[in-house]
C-alpha cells in the first residue's frame, strides 16, 4: 500500500472511495481495466488518508444532507481497513453531517463498523450492499480468494436483518461454465430470502471483459481451472460482453424466484432507493 493526500474525494454523484486499489484477488474484477486509468500496480492499493477530513468539508458545503455511496470502485474494507480504520472514520463523518450512506463490500468486516450503521440508520438511512455470487464457499475460495467466503457474507447480511438495516445484493458477475448454474442461481437467492434483502441487482447471466481485467482472468483460469481459458476464447474470442449459454434459462429462474419471493429484482428501482435520502430522523420507504 502507499498513502497519499487527495485534493477531492466527493464526486458529482455524491460517490467516495477511500481506497484505490484492492487485493481481495477476485478473478474478474472490472476495476483492473485499463479504461481506468489507475496509475500503479492494482494490489498495491492507494490510500487516501485525508478522505475522511475532505469528506466533511465536501458535505458541510452543501445545501442539504444526502446520500453518500462508498465502495464503487474499491472494496471500503480492503484488509488494510482493520488496522487504519479510514472507513470507519469516513462513516463517522457522514454521520457528524446527518448524512445517510450506502456501501458495496464482499467482505464481513463491515460488521466492525456495525455499531456507526445502526446510528445512521436510526437518524437517517444506511443500506450494505453485499456481492454474493456464488453459494459455494470452495468456489468462492476460487474466484475471490481474499475475501470473506460466502457463509461468512451471509452470516453478516443475517446481522445486519438483526440489527434493522436494509441490504441489497449484487449477484453478479455470472461466471460461464463456473457459476451458471441452476442451483448457483436456487442458493444464492436462498440466502437472500432468508435475510429478507430489499433487492438483487442482477445484469443477467455473463461478465464483461475488457483490456486489463480480461488478461488477468485468463492468467487466473488457467491457475484454478486448467483449459477454461481455450473455451473462453473459442467461445467468445475479445468481446466485451460474454454471455452464459444458458442466460436465458437463468434469468427466467432468477425472475421468477424474485417474484415469488417478493424481493425487487429492477435495477432501475433499486438504484433509485439506494440514492433516495429518506431524511433526517425519519424512516420512509420507496416499498
Amino acid at each position: 500500500m502507499h498513502e497519499t493526500y487527495a485534493k477531492s474525494i466527493l464526486s458529482q454523484k455524491n460517490g467516495i472511495n477511500v481506497y484505490r486499489g484492492c487485493t481481495h484477488g477476485c478473478i474478474y474484477c472490472d476495476s483492473r481495466s485499463e479504461v481506468y486509468g489507475m496509475p500503479h500496480a492494482f494490489d498495491d492499493v492507494e490510500v487516501k488518508i485525508n478522505a475522511p477530513e475532505l469528506l466533511k468539508s465536501a458535505l458541510n458545503r452543501r445545501k442539504s444532507p444526502c446520500m453518500v455511496g462508498m465502495g464503487s470502485m474499491s472494496d471500503p474494507y480492503n484488509p488494510i481497513e482493520a488496522e487504519l480504520r479510514l472507513t470507519r472514520k469516513t462513516l463517522e463523518a457522514v454521520y457528524d453531517c446527518r448524512c445517510g450512506i450506502t456501501l458495496i463490500t464482499k467482505s464481513a468486516r463491515v460488521l466492525d463498523d456495525l455499531d456507526l450503521l445502526s446510528k445512521i440508520n436510526a437518524r437517517s438511512k444506511c443500506v450494505i450492499q453485499m456481492t454474493v455470487t456464488t453459494a459455494d464457499d470452495e468456489l468462492c475460495r476460487k474466484i475471490e480468494p481474499n475475501v470473506s467466503v460466502t457463509s461468512e457474507r451471509a452470516e453478516a447480511l443475517y446481522r445486519l436483518k438483526e440489527a434493522g438495516i436494509p441490504t441489497v445484493v449484487w449477484f453478479c458477475p455470472i461466471l460461464p461454465f463456473i457459476n451458471d448454474t441452476e442451483e448457483n442461481t436456487l442458493g444464492v437467492l436462498d440466502i437472500c430470502e432468508k435475510a429478507s434483502v430489499k433487492g438483487v441487482v442482477y445484469f443477467g447471466a455473463g461478465l464483461t471483459l475488457r483490456d486489463g481485467n480480461r488478461e488477468y482472468f485468463y492468467k487466473q483460469l488457467d491457475l484454478s481451472f486448467p483449459s477454461l481459458k481455450e473455451k473462453y476464447i473459442k467461445t467468445y474470442g475479445k468481446r466485451y460482453v460474454v454471455s452464459s449459454p444458458y442466460a436465458a434459462r437463468l434469468d427466467e429462474l432468477f425472475y421468477s424466484l424474485c417474484k415469488k419471493s417478493g424481493i425487487m429484482c429492477d435495477n432501475g428501482r433499486i438504484f433509485a432507493y439506494l440514492s433516495e435520502y429518506e431524511g433526517y430522523g425519519k424512516q420512509l420507504s420507496v416499498f
